[in-house]
């Protein structure tokens, strides 16, 4: 894959009179006094400045040490990392203050096609994103408006055809990723559950119902991320969180800020991150199943390792571990059920990679692979892929290859946007042993599986 000059990079590094062996020298410093081991040298600033991928945590850290240079705040984005163009313009938040009014919203948003042209870089104005959460956290529920006249009359079982909807569009993105079924997902959405919310039911079917619209927006918002359109996911999630609060779903609402977390934490906007996982902690607080906690908690470890706060990290990730400690299946919702040993172990392993604890990182990593049920074909593919660096990370460059290279062979996975990140990133970490025949054959088994893909979608 050619790639262009990152210019916006050599333009700061420019206009802060620094160079190569400067940058890394001041990055490895400060990833120092966070307690990280960063590795970054002037070959690493180099092959950036030529376009190559960058990993969020390290080009946060970069982004900070340019501020300080500068004087003025830089974020990863302005580095032309995580997109293809420069956008220092806010994506405002649409946030609705009636449920008419959200209902509109998600109905122009179901016109949207998730494979548009879009950029994996969004801005988020602080003052828009923290009036959003907090009129979620102050908020009671509007209330369902119950045997009002309509055309038609809505069940429970309507709402379970919703849900079994929701549940086979669900195992068909864990199995292939990359937006599958997102069109057909949002036809389904706009055409035959929108209508629905504005039909006549009882009070129990009407909390039953909002429920599982907002699992299906939810869903939607997942379907639009892992293509890569994160301001059409981005605009779902808050929607959706406006949408949980006709029925005061605090648990539902507060797994919407974990995902906002999940995705402002894949763009390198830690602060964000970590404020929303915090949010849905203190939100989810005496409404969410201990099952629940534990995966908020788990995202604010996710925030925290990401921005090289160790301890912290630490902290949180314990906390989600005491929470699954506690948790009771009979107590959960459906949706909830994913949140697996395999799936909390997957999100520790990846907090143990970017805080670089090797040892830890590996075990963790290995676990998860071993649990993870194979038709997660994508989050096994993940977990592979961070056992794979975190073995790089020990000096296991042979074992590192070969377990990249499983998960590639995974082959539904590569659907995934962020999947193919992963691997990118991987790539360029081995990139400095490319004489090595196992990296140039994993090299080779990339494109070729990415060449497949491309025949597979013709």
């Amino acid at each position: 894959m050619s790639r262009e000059p990152n210019a916006q990079l050599i333009a700061f590094m420019s206009e802060a009179k620094i160079s190569n062996k400067g940058l890394a020298k001041r990055m490895t410093d400060e990833a120092d006094r966070r307690g990280i081991e960063l590795g970054t040298t002037h070959v690493s600033v180099q092959r950036w400045r030529n376009g190559s991928s960058i990993r969020p945590q390290t080009a946060a850290i970069m982004a900070d040490v340019l501020s300080a240079k500068l004087g003025r705040g830089i974020t990863p984005g302005d580095l032309g990392f995580f997109g293809n163009a420069q956008s220092n313009a806010p994506e405002p938040i649409s946030y609705p203050g009636a449920v008419p009014d959200v209902l509109s919203l998600l109905d122009g948003l179901a016109q949207e096609r998730a494979e548009a042209p879009a950029s994996d870089q969004l801005v988020i104005a602080e003052g828009d994103l923290s009036s959003a959460v907090l009129s979620w956290m102050i908020a009671r529920p509007d209330g369902i408006q119950a045997d009002r006249p309509a055309h038609q009359r809505v069940g429970m079982r309507d709402v379970r055809a919703i849900r079994d909807a929701a549940s086979m569009f669900m195992q068909l993105d864990f199995k292939y990723g990359g937006g599958h079924g997102h069109k057909a997902l949002r036809h389904y959405f706009r055409h035959e559950v929108l209508p629905l919310l504005d039909s006549s039911y009882s009070q129990k079917v009407g909390v039953a119902l909002f429920s599982a619209a907002a699992e299906v927006s939810q869903l939607l918002a997942w379907t639009a991320y892992d293509t890569g359109n994160h301001r059409l996911a981005h605009r779902y999630l808050t929607s959706t969180l406006r949408l949980t609060q006709v029925t005061g779903d605090r648990m539902f609402g507060a797994r919407i800020l974990t995902n906002l977390s999940h995705q402002a934490n894949y763009l390198g906007n830690h602060a964000q991150a970590i404020q929303l996982a915090r949010a849905s902690l203190e939100g989810g607080r005496g409404a969410a199943t201990p099952r629940a906690m534990s995966l908020f908690a788990a995202h604010e470890a996710r925030a925290l390792a990401n921005a090289g706060d160790a301890r912290g990290a630490g902290r949180a990730m314990n906390e989600a571990e005491r929470y699954f400690e506690r948790a009771d299946t009979s107590t959960d919702p459906e949706w909830l059920s994913y949140m697996s040993a395999a799936e909390l172990e997957g999100e520790i392993c990846h907090c143990l990679r970017d805080l670089k604890q090797r040892r830890e990182a590996v075990e963790y990593a290995q676990r998860a692979v071993d649990s993870t049920d194979p038709k997660y074909a994508r989050t096994l593919g993940f977990c592979r892929m961070v056992l794979a660096q975190s073995q790089l990370l020990s000096g296991e460059l042979e074992a590192a290859v070969t377990t990249a290279s499983l998960a590639v062979d995974g082959g539904d996975a590569l659907q995934s946007t962020r999947f193919q990140r992963y691997v990118t990133d991987f790539q360029e970490e081995v990139r400095a042993h490319a004489a090595n025949p196992a990296v140039a054959a994993f090299d080779d088994k990339v494109h070729d599986a990415l060449a497949r893909l491309e025949e597979d979608g013709e």
